[in-house]
């Protein structure tokens, strides 16, 4: 017959007054951990003790009950009592609930209700918080209930918010917290079940490549289009923004796609409209435009409009003030916040008078335009005045003509080159003795222009500084002056584009600090270019050679083209590199998935990440899928300074310690005066047509043989 089995007998419970509860010595529990005794007592005063105490009663020497009793588990709700005791938010004589203990070992008991105690799983508090927010609580409330911060409580929601079946998976351990959380970057239940169900075939599953997935093809918030149109306007407008609430995100993704295209455009156009109204013949207004789409056109220049008397007042007040603080916080180690500040408010004040409106000849602005863009940050970008070659003004030739005692001049060819004579074999007879003074044949006229052409040209021989001004007069007419045939010299510049345009190439601080220097020299040159020469004989040698090294500069082309194999033009790319110092990643230059890693091979990936960062870093991610790998490598390669192989200066590592480049803003040195002081600037075209087809050629053309 078996034995029947033992009936359980469960410890009474008992409302035991609190001075009568001591704290045990067998209470295993040593180091603080978790909530706060503080905390743990607000939340006992809100709602009650929700469990009891586990207690034994004390016996003396003589085995004898004294009355009191001690507690081996329930430590920390003890002190939470007493705390409360303390601030006489409970009597000392409060029926505190316990459980009597008499049988076994007090030590076991303590370790037996923290051992056998289960931790909640994080998504029951995620679902907890939630069902909370749903019966009216609101996130400051809960935050506040649980000693927690509001963003914290909006990471909860944000998780418990994550497709069901997502989170289902996740209880059941399918996947882990981390990965949990780069779900909630989109609210789309749909989209992270799709997913979830790419991530099962992928190789890489990390948090970083979910993220990725759920954002393919939206706009970051920090995308100049984003910050064009403005995210309130983009919400306002019914757009949806992901927001990731576990780690930085620049201000989320935009994911509304064409929705953002339709407001950037519509907003272009509202802003060339208004420009439109100014008088101008036509803007062109799009997001972006490649590097040189300037090239071909004359540009105009305008007057500054001066300042008004108030302004100049407001001005001069806020100059006077600027100076005053600096005097004042001159031997301070460090300025005080409020100081900081508004010394930081007055040089925008400043700079915001700087920036004149520039008022153009109304004559000129009904044959010119404007193009309209968005710069590089998200702000609105006018470049006005550029005139289209089919809007020029085509000058009435001259009739009769002569020269200064009324003789008559050679015409152009058909080639336009003055001063050549014709192959043709008809002479015209020479005038008669009895005919007076009638005008020199043109036939004698180039006998006698070419007796002076070979005079100038050994005069001129003899003056290098005079030669070296006479080319610079006649490139800068090529460069800045639409008509460029005001120079006896056969000189002549070729300024390529660029057949394949970099992302992001007209937004590079390479290209800034290109245009500016070009701005800031056709602000500084007459409009006339009859003018120039003069101008140019006024200037110091610095600030002609400073000139003439920016022209110069125009010239420079080291495309590698593999239609058009010029190997000692390269190599001597090369050797100018050496001489001049190039070093890209100082100017600017940073290898990203758009201008390198994500158009080359995982090989030549990995490759740059070992040269720059070490074989361990390169290992770190060569199991990852290139369009993976290339977004880690970016963020590797970011500032080390790395270049790929066509971008180094040959002697220069790959790698290493740059100096960042200059202010673009800055005008070159030898620029800062300007030649006429009421002259407005001559601009031209970069990209000037080369009469002569052999790009290679060096030689004069004859004017007369």
């Amino acid at each position: 017959m078996a034995n029947a089995a033992k009936k359980i007998t469960l410890s009474s419970s008992r409302d035991i007054p609190f001075n009568k509860l001591v704290l045990s010595q067998s209470n295993v529990r040593r180091v603080k951990a978790g909530v706060s005794i503080e905390e743990l007592a607000e939340d006992i005063a809100r709602r009650g003790l929700l469990q009891g105490l586990s207690v034994r009663p004390v016996i003396d020497e003589a085995g004898t009950e004294t009355g009191m009793f001690e507690i081996p588990a329930g430590g920390r709700r003890y002190r939470a009592l007493e705390f409360l005791v303390k601030r006489k938010r409970m009597t000392k004589t409060t029926p505190v609930p316990c459980i009597v203990r008499e049988d076994g070992i007090a030590e076991e008991d303590s370790l037996a209700e923290n051992v056998q105690r289960a931790p909640l799983h994080p998504l029951d508090q995620f679902r907890a918080f939630l069902t909370l927010k749903e019966k009216g609580q609101s996130e400051e409330e809960i935050a506040a209930t649980f000693f927690v911060s509001v963003n914290v409580v909006k990471q909860r929601l944000k998780l418990a918010s994550v497709s069901p079946k997502l989170l289902d998976i996740y209880a059941e351990d399918g996947m882990s917290l981390d990965q949990l959380m780069a779900f909630t970057v989109s609210g789309d239940h749909e989209r992270q079940e799709q997913v979830f169900e790419r991530l099962r075939q992928s190789h890489d599953k990390q948090p970083y490549a979910i993220r990725r997935m759920l954002t393919e093809g939206a706009v970051r918030a920090s995308d100049k289009r984003a910050r064009f149109i403005g995210i309130d306007a983009y919400v306002e407008a019914g757009g949806t923004v992901l927001r990731d609430l576990f780690q930085s995100d620049d201000g989320g993704w935009l994911q509304d796609v064409p929705l953002v295209e339709d407001m950037v455009m519509d907003k272009l156009r509202q802003k060339a409209e208004a420009i439109v109204a100014e008088g101008w013949k036509w803007t062109d207004a799009v997001p972006d435009f490649p590097y040189g789409h300037t090239f071909g056109l004359r540009q105009l220049r305008g007057e500054e409009v001066p300042l008004s008397p108030e302004e100049e007042a407001a001005r001069g007040a806020l100059k006077a003030e600027f100076d005053q603080l600096e005097e004042q916080y001159a031997e301070a180690d460090e300025l005080p916040d409020d100081v900081d500040t508004r010394l930081g408010e007055i040089e925008t004040a400043l700079e915001a008078f700087e920036d004149r409106p520039v008022k153009f000849d109304p004559d000129e602005i009904i044959r010119a335009g404007a193009f309209v863009s968005i710069a590089h940050d998200g702000s609105l970008r006018v470049e006005r005045g550029f005139v289209r070659p089919e809007d020029e003004i085509v000058p009435e030739p001259e009739s009769g003509g002569g020269d200064a005692d009324g003789t008559g001049t050679e015409q152009p060819d058909s080639d336009g080159n003055e001063g050549e004579t014709s192959n043709s074999t008809d002479e015209p007879s020479e005038p008669d003795e009895d005919e007076g003074l009638s005008p020199i044949s043109d036939r004698l006229m180039a006998e006698l222009t070419a007796h002076r052409t070979l005079g100038l040209r050994n005069a001129l021989a003899e003056r290098p500084d005079i030669a070296f001004v006479a080319a610079l007069h006649a490139l800068t007419l090529t460069i800045f002056y639409h008509y460029g045939s005001n120079s006896c010299l056969e000189l002549g510049l070729k300024s390529v584009g660029f057949s394949a345009q970099t992302p992001g190439l007209n937004d590079s601080v390479i290209a800034e600090v290109a245009n500016a220097r070009h701005e800031a020299w056709s602000k500084r040159l007459p409009k006339e270019s009859d003018e120039l020469w003069g101008a140019l004989l006024q200037w110091d040698g610095q600030k002609q050679a400073s000139l003439f090294a920016h022209i110069v500069s125009l010239s420079v082309n080291a495309v590698s083209e593999s239609w058009n194999r010029r190997l000692r033009a390269l190599a001597h790319a090369d050797v100018l590199a050496q001489t001049v110092g190039l070093d890209m990643a100082a100017a600017g230059w940073r290898p990203t998935v758009d201008t390198f890693l994500g158009r080359v091979t995982k090989a030549r990936i990995l490759q740059a990440v070992t040269e720059a960062k070490g074989e361990h870093a390169a290992d770190r991610i060569a199991h990852l899928k290139k369009g993976d790998m290339a977004t880690e490598a970016e963020t590797l390669l970011a500032d080390t300074g790395w270049l790929p192989e066509p971008l180094r200066t040959p002697g220069e590592p790959a790698q290493g310690d740059h100096e960042t480049i200059g202010d673009p803003a800055e005008p070159e040195s030898g620029v800062a005066d300007s030649a006429t002081e009421d002259g407005e600037t001559a601009m031209g075209t970069e990209d000037v047509p080369d009469e002569n087809d052999d790009a290679e050629a060096t030689s004069h053309v004859v004017a007369a043989e």
